[in-house]
């Protein structure tokens, strides 16, 4: 794999960042990689050879990168922007992994130029599982990759051009998008069903024994639909902070769609609801 970035650095070596780590390794990056986390989980990350070198402190380990890659939760991404942008180098690209985009890419707007350069990223491509020990080199393959460019003219500079190739030398396929757009969308897409799993994953948990909801009879459906329930708190907090808008209004529409599907269950018109999300299974099924 030939590309320009030669020292990549990689802040929080949890799910996404070590697999960021292993990627890069299996596809034959042969420059330095550098990853910044706490000692013992540099020590696992040392270990499988998902990076070259460790520094607990990220400001250390960005001084040299010419690509600097924030895998951190939202919040943590937030403060260390304005931390990594005085040490950055001016040649390098700043990129993220977080799962919501306006708030990051209003920072970065705030406090980047041109030199470092900051592309909003977020690879859709987690599980409900996190930690270093989770990470996959195959994570990215055939995974989007949304890419949220500060403003249209950051799509022509060399840097993000060779960032979009990395992606594509991963498996990843970038998809370039608004950030506010982004943020909608994934509302809808990926925090709507985290929260939907982990409510009625609760929503069961509190039946008591006399309430006879005997675990042997939760089929794949519902293993199916609470698989996400397994996420951490830890992840899902700053994202339910940073998107709190667009959540609340999915959710409002989640809920008038139940009370809809509850009204109806005695009629017809039930099975338009069947049809119409049977005919949306198709389409994804269709979409590559």
């Amino acid at each position: 794999m030939t590309i320009s970035f030669q020292r990549i650095s990689i802040v929080g070596l949890g799910l996404v960042g070590g697999s960021w780590g292993l990627a890069l390794k299996k596809h034959g990056f042969a420059g330095t990689i550098t990853g910044s986390d706490r000692p013992d989980v540099l020590a696992r990350a040392l270990a499988a050879r998902a990076i070259d070198e460790g520094a607990e402190d990220p400001v250390v380990a960005v001084r040299s990168a010419d690509l600097v890659v924030l895998a951190t939760p939202v919040g943590v991404i937030l403060d260390l922007l304005p931390k990594l942008q005085p040490v950055v180098s001016a040649r390098a690209l700043i990129t993220d992994v977080g799962s919501t985009k306006r708030l990051i890419c209003q920072r970065a707007r705030e406090l980047f130029g041109d030199e470092p350069l900051f592309l909003g990223g977020h690879p859709l491509a987690g599980k409900e599982l996190s930690g270093f020990e989770n990470a996959d080199a195959a994570l990215f393959e055939g995974a989007r990759y949304a890419l949220t460019p500060l403003t249209p003219d950051h799509l022509a500079d060399e840097r993000v051009k060779t960032f979009s190739h990395l992606l594509e030398a991963l498996g990843a396929r970038p998809f370039l998008c608004d950030a506010s757009a982004h943020d909608r969308a994934v509302a809808y897409l990926s925090h709507l069903p985290q929260l939907l799993s982990t409510s009625l994953a609760s929503l069961i948990a509190e039946q008591g024994a006399e309430d006879f909801l005997p675990l042997e009879l939760a089929a794949s459906g519902f293993r199916d639909l609470t698989r996400l329930a397994e996420s951490p708190y830890a992840v899902w907090r700053d994202i339910c902070l940073t998107n709190i808008e667009n959540i609340q209004s999915a959710l409002d529409q989640l809920i008038e769609k139940l009370e809809a599907v509850k009204l109806h269950l005695s009629d017809r018109e039930l099975e338009r609801e069947f049809k119409q999300a049977a005919k949306l299974r198709e389409r994804l099924r269709r979409l590559k």
